[in-house]
């Protein structure tokens, strides 16, 4: 069974406000296989930095509003004592 990394992303919901764009269609568009992006789109698979650019760039977002990495560490690290972060 594959893991799921940290990364959350928001590729679907993009792909449906951008003409319902199909995984192949984004798969052309950055140069990897539709395979690839279902891996990414489920969170099985963490891109390379410059496919998570290509990603954002197709939909002309900026990458925070495409990929959310989820690190329970550093959210429980920088949170004080009212369970508000600083």
């Amino acid at each position: 069974m594959v893991k799921a990394t940290g990364i959350t992303n928001r590729i679907r919901t993009l792909r449906f406000e951008h003409a319902e764009m199909t995984q192949a269609e984004l798969a052309e568009r950055v140069g990897v296989t539709r395979q690839t992006v279902i891996a990414i789109e489920k969170g099985r698979y963490s891109p390379s930095l410059e496919t998570a650019f290509r990603i954002a760039r197709v939909f002309m977002v900026p990458l925070e509003q495409v990929f959310q990495y989820m690190d329970e560490q550093y959210d429980e690290q920088h949170t004080n004592e009212e369970g508000t972060a600083p």
